[in-house]
């Protein structure tokens, strides 16, 4: 764990160096016209070639945590001169039909998550033998490298989810139930095994819910809470899933303590309500716009970010002692 813990250290300075890089190529040359569209704020756009590059996800509708990714690609694209074409379905067959299609379209480059490697590494793989450069970001940590992928941004799960269970049973934890909002993705199963690797002297439940189904979450998160009171911890894998498990909780007379993995601007203000007690952040602004930024210097300028390892974004926690400055940045909607 410490040499997980020093390699996300270094890798994830690798990020906040890449930030430094874009800036610095952005400013140098000729500067051209401010650009008011893509979310950039007026940012100088840069001299270089207008590319095309389409951004391809697995969120699903809802899921604010999202509303950070595409910020953060939104203002690396109006930056960049890039126009960003971005797509999503969190059914993985579809979302490798949206990466055929975008290889169909000719774009220049693609960046995409990888929740289902075995669904979608065909299609990336289609994309690199069409020669168009392939990033991904945010899951997939483990099977990027096979897909062709030139690099990768995002945390690592199984580390992250070794972190939180750690920290709960720091907190003093004895029952936790990790809730699953979509079953087989492969970032999700990972951090839950990592909870239960990393929770010491007690018991960890898996909860499967439907994650496109905000009610049916509430529901059975409240049901789970009222047949087993044994349960004094709630971690679930998603912003918007630790809101409803809030009111789970009160709706079931529990007095289960709720954590998250990922952060919104609604969850900020419940981790500073003390309603969550704590979120891992694996800052997905940061996502966004290293997919982006990465692909424009690597066309630009043939860079690529990492020497061939993962750029870690994360892990990081987010509870009161920090949750101030947070609650800054999020109110720009960049945390």
């Amino acid at each position: 764990m410490r040499t997980s813990r020093r390699r996300l250290a270094a890798l994830a300075a690798v990020a906040a160096l890449a930030l430094s890089v874009a800036a610095c190529s952005s400013s140098g040359g000729k500067q051209e016209q401010q650009q008011s569209s893509g979310g950039g704020g007026g940012v100088n756009v840069a001299d270089t070639p207008r590319y095309k590059i389409a951004m391809i996800t697995h969120e699903a509708p809802g899921d604010t945590f999202w509303d950070l990714i595409r910020k953060g690609a939104q203002s690396a694209s109006a930056k960049d001169n890039i126009q960003l074409v971005y797509s999503n379905d969190p059914q993985a067959p579809k979302q490798a039909d949206l990466i055929q299609s975008a290889i169909d379209s000719k774009v220049d480059a693609i960046a995409t998550t990888l929740p289902n490697p075995g669904a979608l590494t065909p299609a990336v793989k289609k994309a690199v033998d069409a020669g168009i450069p392939v990033v991904e970001f945010n899951a997939g940590v483990n099977d990027w490298k096979d897909t062709g992928a030139l690099m990768y941004f995002g945390q690592d799960e199984s580390v992250a989810g070794e972190a939180a269970g750690a920290r709960l049973a720091e907190d003093g934890a004895r029952h936790v139930l990790c809730v699953v909002q979509e079953q087989g993705q492969v970032q999700l199963e990972a951090r839950c095994a990592g909870v239960e690797k990393g929770f010491s002297g007690g018991t960890t439940t898996k909860l499967y819910v439907n994650g496109r189904n905000m009610p049916s979450v509430q529901s059975d998160i409240q049901a789970k809470l009222a047949q087993d009171k044994s349960v004094d911890s709630v971690i679930t894998l998603g912003a918007p899933f630790a809101l409803a498990a809030v009111q789970s909780a009160k709706d079931a007379g529990s007095s289960a303590k709720i954590v998250t993995f990922d952060t919104n601007a609604q969850l900020v203000s419940a981790v500073e309500a003390g309603d969550v007690q704590w979120a891992i952040d694996q800052q997905p602004y940061l996502q966004g716009y290293e997919a982006i930024d990465s692909l424009w210097l690597y066309l630009t300028n043939g860079n690529n970010l990492g020497g061939g390892e993962t750029v870690l974004t994360g892990p990081s926690f987010i509870d009161q002692s920090n949750i101030k400055t947070v609650a800054e940045y999020a109110k720009r909607g960049t945390r």
